[in-house]
């Protein structure tokens, strides 16, 4: 085991994690995701720690989740009542916080932290599914406001050094995040619009351009087809930026099926 820790290094993934809570409800629509994220720490070794920088919490500057037990945010609307009694109580991260806080500030990114915030759904719905032991300390980042997609790549960046350790860094988001198209009945609607832009997606994160070109292409990322009709505001997509800066290496792809009735994508690096 001495041996082995060495090797031991952080993991990143991305994943779509589907329509608020409706992964947690038995929602056909969502099955393929929920086996996969169920499954998927099988695949992964067990993290020390787990950050999560989430689709769904925004702020002015770079953000940590400061409690050292974090709260639930229901941070959705008019689901059934046990949707709003949901209880992940893994213990928060301080410690994971500072160091954060350090690397984020040495490349002079502005860093503040959050004592009250809870964990927002982007986080709690698949981490209940994923490790619902809830016995591994989590953090969450947030995104900065204004949606950038240059600062969410130097975020990234600048917390490279963060794989040293055995952590696991999940960006949580949708790789197709378009509302009105999505569809409740299950089975994939053909979107070729959507096809496209999955297709485009894989390319640059998976194959073998260098880093500068893959950080190059998602810099560009509104360029790539169809790109604002997947995603008219790109809060869902910014979580992936960061992973692959953070990562530096090509992904792999661990998931791509429907969710909500649109082509999905997840990743792995590392």
């Amino acid at each position: 085991m001495g041996m082995k820790r060495h090797h031991m290094k952080g993991q990143v993934i991305y994943i779509s994690h589907g329509g608020g809570p409706l992964p947690l409800l038995g929602d056909k629509s969502h099955k393929a995701m929920v086996e996969f994220l169920k499954g998927l720490p099988a695949s992964l070794h067990r993290p020390e720690a787990i950050l999560v920088i989430s689709a769904h919490w925004e702020e002015n500057e770079a953000t940590l989740l400061a409690s050292p037990y974090p709260p639930m945010l229901y941070d959705y609307y008019g689901f059934p009542p046990e949707t709003y009694t949901y209880s992940y109580p893994a213990p928060g991260s301080p410690a994971l916080a500072r160091k954060i806080a350090t690397l984020l500030r040495k490349a002079g990114i502005a860093v503040r932290t959050d004592e009250k915030r809870g964990f927002d759904h982007g986080a709690f719905v698949p981490l209940m599914l994923m490790y619902s032991d809830a016995d591994i300390p989590v953090m969450q980042l947030s995104l900065i406001r204004g949606l950038d997609a240059a600062r969410h790549l130097a975020l990234g960046r600048a917390l490279s050094d963060l794989l040293e350790e055995n952590i696991l860094v999940i960006g949580s988001g949708f790789s197709f995040h378009n509302m009105r198209a999505f569809s409740l009945e299950g089975g994939e609607t053909q979107d070729d619009k959507n096809e496209a832009f999955q297709d485009w997606l894989i390319a640059t994160c998976t194959k073998g351009h260098s880093q500068q070109e893959r950080e190059g292409q998602l810099l560009l990322w509104e360029q790539a087809p169809h790109a604002r009709y997947c995603h008219p505001r790109e809060e869902h997509l910014l979580p992936l930026l960061v992973c692959l800066s953070m990562a530096r290496a090509p992904a792999k792809i661990l998931f791509d099926d429907p969710i909500l009735g649109k082509r999905s994508l997840a990743l792995l690096w590392h």
